[in-house]
């Protein structure tokens, strides 16, 4: 049986130590097995850290820069491949996971700009002969530790900002689907990065804590749920990290009555169902604002989500494919009888589902709630499967307040024509992403990625400009040269604006 193994320069962990399955979701069947790793080897993948982290900072940041896009070709030429094995472990069709690449590349194209964007500030003249400059420099050493839903970008999210600024870089990613983040180290050695600048660790909690409890790793990036990234950032911050950590979402969706019906059926089937839902940005509550909305939203919901087709990952005519673990699907499972129990409609009920020559796959076929209320656990909680709930609404205000109140504040978006609606939902809503019209409203590279509430944890959002300063600490440079003409005897006095 094939054997995932650590990306540690010049050392081999895992033999004869702790093993994880990874399972073929579309099967059911253990397709290969993970080394876990021990606190040894963390400490061989920081010692390796240690060595290649301060030469990779003194290169320039043009030639790390050439290493970025040497990185971002060898993504695109190894597309086909790296989506293919995504699919095979963590159960998206090949389609949904080419996008997973995709968008973890597009933050390495931001990083191919690192020389322009790791610019300082100068003032010259701030006082009498006094010039004063800024630089940002690396922090030494990062670490990502990165969720089972999308093993190519969040990773890239990570460490393309992380080794662009000048750090070294170690990922622990989840050991349900680690495939692809070995996958992605490999073709960064092959971009010409010096060996040991990313490492790869695989691991449980006892891996997460040791991360945590390092004092070389100077910053810790965390995305998965809200528990865990609590725990995750005061661990971290308590052990002098800088940390940021992403956790859970439930993302609303505010259909006006004014809304343009068709879109709006479209774009939530691929927002909520898309990924089978394991998207912390999916679009899993809808929220029409009044009641001839509501029943006209329902009916066509209804229709569209009857036709929605799971299949195996391959299978280029599937919306979406299997969850990524047996206990998931049960979980997911378990979440529809929890909302049964509380009293919402299940109008359609995607339990039990199967598909023909693939019984032992982890499927969940799409279910549809109706008239879900905010007192239910099912809403306030994640469920994080192929499931919808409609929450009604009777105004405005009424739909503003409930993504505004949820404990999580990932991502929010609001259907409508109205502009003056959409504009008065964007500045008053409690949500730190926001669509208007647009279903899953994650930033581009160039902007940041970051949510409110139990959705973040942290002062600095991912990727971008907010990226960068993450991944760097600035320095302030105040400076003078004396002409010679000064008394040696005079007392400096710092110069006021005045």
């Amino acid at each position: 049986m094939r054997i995932i193994d650590h990306v540690i320069a010049g050392h081999s962990g895992g033999a004869g130590g702790r093993q994880s399955d990874v399972f073929d979701p579309n099967t059911g069947q253990v397709q290969a097995k993970v080394n876990l790793g021990t606190q040894a080897d963390l400490d061989a993948a920081v010692a390796r850290a240690q060595e290649v982290q301060p030469g990779w900072a003194a290169t320039n940041p043009q030639r790390r820069a050439r290493v970025m896009f040497k990185f971002k070709q060898l993504l695109e030429e190894n597309m086909q491949e790296l989506a293919e094995l995504l699919a095979s472990e963590h159960g998206k069709v090949v389609e949904d996971a080419k996008g997973d690449v995709q968008r973890g590349l597009e933050v390495i194209e931001f990083a191919c700009g690192i020389p322009h964007v790791l610019k300082g500030e100068y003032t010259q003249g701030a006082g009498p002969g006094i010039d004063v400059y800024s630089m940002r420099q690396p922090l030494g050493i990062g670490a990502g530790i990165t969720p089972f839903n999308f093993p190519a970008m969040i990773p890239m999210w990570m460490f393309g900002m992380a080794i662009a600024c000048g750090n070294a870089f170690i990922l622990k990613p989840s050991e349900r689907d680690p495939s692809v983040p070995v996958r992605l180290a490999e073709l960064f050695l092959e971009a010409g990065a010096p060996e040991g600048l990313l490492q790869v660790v695989h691991g449980d909690k006892e891996m997460v804590d040791a991360i945590l409890d390092h004092p070389a790793i100077g910053a810790v990036s965390f995305v998965g749920s809200s528990d865990i990234a609590h725990y995750v950032y005061n661990r971290g911050v308590a052990n002098a990290k800088r940390v940021q950590a992403m956790g859970g979402a439930k993302n609303h969706g505010i259909i006006m009555p004014d809304a343009d019906m068709d879109q709006a059926v479209n774009d939530l089937i691929g927002a909520a169902y898309g990924s089978a839902g394991e998207r912390c940005m999916a679009l899993p509550v809808v929220v029409p604002v009044g009641e001839k909305a509501a029943e006209e939203l329902r009916e066509r919901l209804v229709k569209a989500v009857s036709g929605l087709r799971p299949g195996v990952s391959s299978d280029p005519d599937a919306q979406y494919g299997p969850v990524v673990t047996a206990q998931h699907k049960q979980r997911i499972e378990n979440w529809i009888q929890t909302g049964v129990d509380e009293g919402a409609e299940l109008v359609i009920d995607g339990r039990g589902f199967s598909l023909q020559g693939h019984e032992q796959g982890f499927f969940v076929g799409p279910s549809l709630f109706d008239h879900v209320t905010p007192e239910m656990s099912s809403y306030q909680e994640e469920i994080f499967g192929p499931v919808l709930q409609i929450v009604r609404a009777n105004s405005f205000e009424e739909a503003l307040a409930l993504p505004s109140k949820h404990q999580y504040g990932n991502g929010v978006a609001i259907f409508t024509r109205n502009g003056h609606a959409a504009r008065e939902f964007a500045h008053r809503v409690n949500v730190g992403m926001v669509g208007i019209n647009v279903p899953i409203p994650v930033p581009v590279s160039y902007h940041s990625f970051g949510g409110w509430k139990r959705s973040g944890f942290g002062d600095m959002d991912q990727y971008g400009m907010e990226g960068l300063r993450f991944w760097t600490k600035a320095k302030k440079i105040t400076q003078r040269w004396p002409d010679g003409g000064a008394s040696g005897d005079s007392a400096f006095i710092i110069p006021t604006m005045g």
